[in-house]
């Protein structure tokens, strides 16, 4: 019988992959907080409307049919999310936050769903960090976002990072520009592949991104949209660039910078890093302005950026970034079953309940001091606390420290105090 394995695209994470998620965790939840963003969970489940109007049908997510979506009772429909922000929008709307003191400044951590290939770093199933401002329009919430996300690198210990940048421009002046693009491209249609010529059909922008062979050099001459922005967006952009350099921060103007969701306006970035492999990208957002009124909303201006804990994790193991183990237990109860059995168990859980780290020898039968000493060696115990009938008889406990020091007999009633005065 053939054995069962994981489905395509998931993955198992281990307990040693889980030294590198909790402090990944735990240091973005100390940012978040640090910068005064509140968390909220969303639900994985949405009604496939809210990302048909969000997200947009020209995005891949559509186009390229990645999204887990099932059908329920009379047409409707309903999607595993494959991403949080529209989900964020529509949690602001439906819970009436535009009431709440403004902006309003969220996060959250979960699961997103895509299916689509597996590749390194990234899976059907992959957890993201998800920070967003929710209405303000000012470029400093856009800089608040890129460093907040920059700093978790940072104290992660990436090396070598730098902000990518570009602006999308806004309703108001990308179409003008999304024309001269085409314009530009239907001069080269003999040398674009078939995804790049649906790309162009359906988002060219999109182009902009292809990492087919020989767009480098036919994109070189194409028209960069910061130059044909709009008076407001050539302002919002000017204001960024002077907040960044005024903060002393590394950044790139990035003409071929865009994301593959139409909800776009505006302000997009990438955090970079170098030593963590061919990708550079680490974690990408930008502003939304639209999104409200797509999915039914009044006018809420918005920005965020989404980092993926899989590739953080990724690329910490890349960068020989290591983690500091997790907490083990200290001690070992052993015992030679029977009443000295139950007196460990016990003894145990009074550790535990004091705070001290405590591993308890499991035997149905009588079992060898040597086998559980053993067992203590292989997790690194500090010390192995006895317990026989002769120390059930004192109650006391033998303690035998792992580093070569002199066993001693302990009073049970003062263990505790005993171990953590060590």
């Amino acid at each position: 019988m053939t054995t069962i394995q994981r489905a395509k695209g998931m993955q198992d994470v281990l307990p040693d992959d889980w030294r590198y998620w909790d402090l990944v965790i735990k240091k973005a939840t100390e940012l978040a907080r640090l910068y005064g963003f509140q968390r909220v969970d969303l639900p994985i489940l949405e009604y496939t409307e809210l990302y048909q109007r969000g997200v947009g049908e020209a995005s891949d997510f559509f186009v390229q049919k990645e999204m887990y979506t099932v059908e329920e009772s009379e047409g409707i429909t309903i999607t595993m999310r494959p991403e949080f922000t529209a989900g964020f929008m529509r949690a602001y709307i439906q819970n009436g936050m535009s009431s709440w003191p403004q902006p309003v400044k969220l996060y959250t951590m979960g699961p997103a769903f895509r299916r689509e290939r597996q590749q390194a770093g990234r899976y059907r199933q992959h957890s993201q960090f998800n920070c967003e401002i929710l209405g303000e329009t000012d470029p400093a919430a856009d800089v608040e976002v890129m460093l907040l996300a920059m700093n978790l690198y940072r104290e992660l210990g990436y090396q070598g990072l730098t902000f990518q940048l570009n602006s999308t421009g806004c309703p108001t002046c990308k179409p003008a520009y999304v024309e001269k693009l085409v314009a530009y491209l239907d001069q080269h249609l003999d040398k674009l592949a078939d995804i790049d010529k649906e790309r162009m059909r359906r988002n060219p922008l999109r182009v902009l991104d292809s990492k087919e062979p020989g767009m480098d050099e036919l994109l070189a001459d194409a028209p960069h949209i910061v130059d044909h922005l709009c008076d407001d967006c050539e302002t919002h952009f000017a204001d960024l660039r002077g907040l960044l350099d005024a903060l002393d921060q590394s950044y790139s103007i990035n003409f071929r910078l865009v994301r593959g969701i139409d909800y776009y306006t505006k302000t997009v970035f990438e955090v970079w890093a170098e030593g963590i492999g061919a990708q550079a990208a680490v974690c990408g957002g930008g502003r939304y302005d639209g999104l409200a009124e797509d999915i039914g909303g009044p006018a809420t201006p918005g920005v965020g950026f989404g980092s993926g804990i899989e590739r953080i994790v990724l690329g910490m193991r890349e960068a020989g970034l290591e983690p500091p183990g997790p907490e083990q237990p200290t001690v070992l109860v052993a015992h030679f079953g029977g009443a000295t059995k139950e007196a460990a168990v016990q003894l145990a859980f009074q550790l535990r309940a004091a705070s001290i780290g405590t591993r308890l020898a499991f035997a149905r039968n009588r079992r060898s001091m040597k086998s559980q000493m053993r067992e203590a060696n292989k997790h690194d115990i500090q010390s192995v606390l006895i317990l026989g009938d002769s120390e059930l008889e004192a109650e006391s406990v033998m303690v035998r420290p792992l580093d070569g020091g002199e066993q001693q007999l302990v009073k049970l009633a003062e263990i505790i105090p005993f171990l953590k005065a060590e």
